[in-house]
């Protein structure tokens, strides 16, 4: 089994024998499997929408740019996303203690994964979106199986300095 880590802006297409890992906080993850191939996908995307007027090349950072990036990838294995079956990850709020003007950026980062597996017409079987804290997400491509741990923030204890 090959075990990759992606970190934040990364995504990863790969076959059966891969494991990929990621932990999320605001972020969020789309993970996608096709399951008669045995091909799937994750992404670690920061942002729902990169600024406006600062468009480059596309940017795995950013929810709008990263699903045409998997898409063309998923396309040279033969596989179109509305044959594969969606599952999301993420989008706590780590920073409850801050008056939001809006949702925050977890939330829009999640309410970003739904509109695009919508408009992709790819069904999210499953989901684990919002709340507080931190998941961590193990997606094994031979069996479609994504592991998710959520600890909330209330759960992780203080550090204290210690001389």
């Amino acid at each position: 089994m090959i075990d990759i880590y992606l970190q934040p802006g990364e995504y990863r297409v790969a076959g059966a024998g891969t494991r990929l890992h990621t932990l999320l906080g605001s972020c969020v993850s789309i993970t996608l499997w096709h399951p008669q191939l045995r091909i799937g996908a994750m992404c670690h995307f920061l942002l729902a929408a990169r600024p406006r007027g600062t468009r480059r090349e596309l940017d795995a950072r950013y929810a709008e740019e990263v699903m045409p990036l998997i898409v063309s990838e998923l396309a040279h294995f033969g596989v179109s996303v509305s044959d594969c079956q969606a599952k999301l990850f993420g989008g706590g709020n780590m920073f409850q203690s801050l008056v939001h003007r809006g949702p925050s950026i977890g939330h829009r980062n999640g309410e970003a994964a739904r509109e695009l597996t919508q408009a992709y017409g790819i069904p999210v079987v499953s989901e684990s979106l919002f709340g507080t804290g931190h998941r961590r997400i193990i997606f094994e491509i031979d069996s479609g199986a994504v592991w998710s741990r959520h600890v909330d923030r209330a759960q992780v204890p203080t550090l204290k300095e210690s001389r």
